[in-house]
C-alpha cells in the first residue's frame, strides 16, 4: 500500500476530498518527523509508539571489499507497535487462512 492509497482510503471513509486528506496525512508525518528531530517521542495508543534510538559507534566491514569501516555515533528513528496492534493483524492474517 503506497501513500497514495492510504489518502484514497481514509478520504473514502472520512467523506473528505482527496486534497484535504493529503495534506492530513503530510500534516501527520511533518509533526511526526519534527518532533523526533527535537528529541521527543510519539506513543498513539493502541498503535504504537516512535522514539530515537542513539547507536554507538563501532568498527564495521565493507562486505563488498572486506575493509575495515568506521561507523560513527548516530540516531535512528524506531516505530514499536503495541499490544493490540499486533494482535489484531495476528488475528486477521489467521482469519485469512
Amino acid at each position: 500500500m503506497t501513500k497514495a492509497d492510504i489518502v484514497d482510503k481514509v478520504a473514502e471513509g472520512t467523506g473528505l476530498t482527496k486534497l484535504e486528506t493529503e495534506a492530513i496525512i503530510e500534516g501527520f508525518f511533518k509533526t511526526v518527523i519534527e518532533s523526533l528531530k527535537e528529541g521527543r517521542g510519539i506513543e498513539i495508543r493502541g498503535f504504537g509508539s516512535y522514539k530515537v534510538k542513539k547507536k554507538r559507534a563501532r568498527q564495521a566491514r565493507n562486505p563488498k571489499t572486506g575493509e575495515s569501516v568506521f561507523v560513527p555515533e548516530h540516531f535512528v528513528p524506531t516505530f514499536k507497535f503495541s499490544k493490540d496492534f499486533k494482535d489484531l493483524v495476528d488475528q486477521g492474517m489467521k482469519e485469512l487462512k
